[in-house]
């Protein structure tokens, strides 16, 4: 190569994330993503319905080994995710500058977090069953016991403002509890989210229980709202109108909603998220006594 010449960069493919494969959209399409300042970054997939629905298909698929695991394990998969953010630090702090207009530092700082918020939730996932469920007195010889289990494919529309620390805010804790995710990006400011996919791939999060799409919100929600596979979803990133909409349709099969409202997600998230898509079940069991006089058998 001669001295003078110039090198051409390599610009990244930005591809979905679905079933643990990076798919482009199945129909071509791609739209432009620019940066705070309007200039050109990156071509993100344009999803379509057809890929929602693959993307369900894979969520539904992985459920059954994702919510039978243990929670103990659940726990070391999220530290492991955790463990693989931090090695692509800087990636993200890049990503999230571009796409927030943020100042490396101010970007540092919010990578830091969304890392540290992935710790925080991989530390729940053995603990929420103790705060939320337990032994419920009962009057006679019964066990009365309550325990909570996950709701099933969820349906998640990342926040559009807060595109690496309100979408970790967001995922993590649907699957912390066992749950699959179908995630939609934010609209104008996907990128980290794609990213997020290639760490999730190479972590020990079997593939499909996180699915990434990008593109329109309204155009990829709509049927996901209305998909009779999908148990919930959360409207973080729908404004008043389309989270109207998408409510209407998710009645229809009587899905779990997490309505939108602001949300500092710099703040501590409590355990509202945790407990949002959770089911509690409760059981019966016989304690072994007989009759008033404590006799057992």
């Amino acid at each position: 190569m001669s001295e003078t010449s110039t090198r051409l960069s390599v610009f990244k493919t930005y591809k979905l994330y679905v079933g643990g494969k990076f798919p482009r959209s199945e129909s071509g399409r791609v739209y432009e993503v620019v940066d705070s300042k309007g200039k050109w970054l990156a071509n993100a997939p344009l999803s379509s319905r057809k890929d929602a629905r693959d993307a369900v298909v894979a969520a539904r698929k992985a459920f059954g080994g994702w919510s039978g695991a243990t929670a103990y394990n659940r726990g070391q998969v999220l530290y492991r995710v955790a463990e693989m953010l931090e090695g692509r630090k800087d990636q993200f702090v890049r990503e999230v500058a571009e796409a927030e207009g943020l100042s490396k530092s101010k970007a540092a700082a919010v990578v830091d977090a969304a890392i540290d918020r992935w710790v925080w939730y991989a530390g729940w996932t053995d603990k929420i069953g103790q705060v939320v469920g337990g032994a419920n007195p009962v009057a006679g010889p019964f066990f009365n016991l309550s325990t909570p289990e996950p709701t099933g494919v969820v349906t998640v529309l990342a926040p559009q403002d807060s595109s690496f620390l309100g979408l970790v805010s967001v995922v993590a804790p649907v699957i912390a509890t066992g749950n699959t995710a179908v995630v939609i990006a934010s609209e104008k400011a996907p990128l980290p989210a794609l990213s997020l996919g290639e760490v999730l791939a190479t972590s020990d999060l079997p593939g499909g229980v996180v699915n990434i799409l990008s593109g329109k919100t309204a155009e990829i929600a709509a049927p996901l709202a209305a998909h009779q596979d999908v148990n919930a979803i959360d409207l973080t990133g729908a404004d008043a109108e389309l989270a109207r909409e998408l409510e209407i349709a998710a009645a229809d099969n009587l899905k779990r909603v997490l309505r939108a409202k602001a949300v500092d997600f710099t703040a501590d998230p409590g355990t509202e998220r945790l407990t949002a898509f959770l089911e509690t079940k409760t059981v019966w069991h016989p304690t072994g006594s007989l009759g008033a006089s404590g006799s057992a058998y």
